[in-house]
């Protein structure tokens, strides 16, 4: 896959392929082009070059609405949601031919929330949600489509430690039940965590690929454009020669 804007490449023959019901990372420093790729997987921008194969079968994204209709639905870093609606509300809105806006809606909203540990009542104005639950909405609306396959840009940024730890445990509910997830991020220690699959991204290409269990340098990638290698030893400072007087 391939992108450009005027004076830059941002994805440079990326190839990436996420296997069905993992928790697939992609990682890299800021710039590295993984928020592009993920756009153009859900038809914000066409690629130059290159494909989509969704199961096997080439896909085009013409705009998020073909991309939904094929299964994949994103998570905005900032979220878009309307304060002064209620959760219901959020979730219906321009998808009201799904199950209406009334108690069928209301009911498809409560399933999806019990059944996947989100703790969110339809009626609750999104403006009392605290900053977890309004991303737990954010989930809920892409379920709520259809999708089979979530892609979460940087998921953690606005997040404190415990509700990491809260998402973490609904992506892990949400990928043993089928769902194909793609975690966004520049957090390795958050990768290792909740990762299946790694691809590593620096300068608008893949350069790594590998597991959490992987251990060794050239599988766990680059973060920050640096190897996370062992500390190089010091080099012997040679005692300076005595001045003669």
């Amino acid at each position: 896959m391939t992108k450009r804007f005027p004076g830059v490449v941002a994805n440079h023959d990326v190839h990436v392929t996420i296997k069905p019901g993992t928790v697939h990372a992609l990682i890299g420093e800021n710039g590295a082009g993984k928020s592009t790729l993920m756009k153009i997987l859900y038809g914000v921008q066409r690629p130059d070059e290159g494909e989509i194969l969704v199961d096997g079968r080439p896909v085009t994204f013409h705009s998020p609405t073909d991309a939904i209709k094929a299964g994949i639905g994103m998570v905005f870093q900032h979220f878009m949601l309307a304060d002064n609606l209620t959760v219901l509300e959020n979730v219906v809105l321009g998808a009201e031919s799904l199950h209406g806006i009334g108690s069928a809606a209301r009911a498809e909203i409560r399933r999806i929330s019990d059944a996947y540990g989100f703790e969110l009542d339809p009626d609750d104005l999104v403006e009392d949600l605290g900053v977890g639950q309004r991303q737990r909405v954010e989930i809920l609306k892409v379920l709520y489509r259809g999708a089979r396959t979530i892609i979460l840009d940087e998921p953690t940024a606005v997040l404190v430690p415990q509700e990491v730890d809260a998402l973490f445990a609904n992506l892990r509910e949400l990928r043993d039940t089928g769902h194909t997830l793609l975690f966004i991020s520049h957090k390795l220690d958050e990768v290792l965590a909740i990762a299946d699959d790694i691809t590593v991204m620096r300068r608008g290409g893949d350069r790594r690929r590998g597991r959490p269990g992987d251990r060794d340098e050239e599988a766990a990638g680059r973060v920050d454009g640096r190897l996370r290698a062992a500390p190089r030893r010091r080099r012997r400072s040679r005692p300076s020669p005595r001045r003669r007087c």
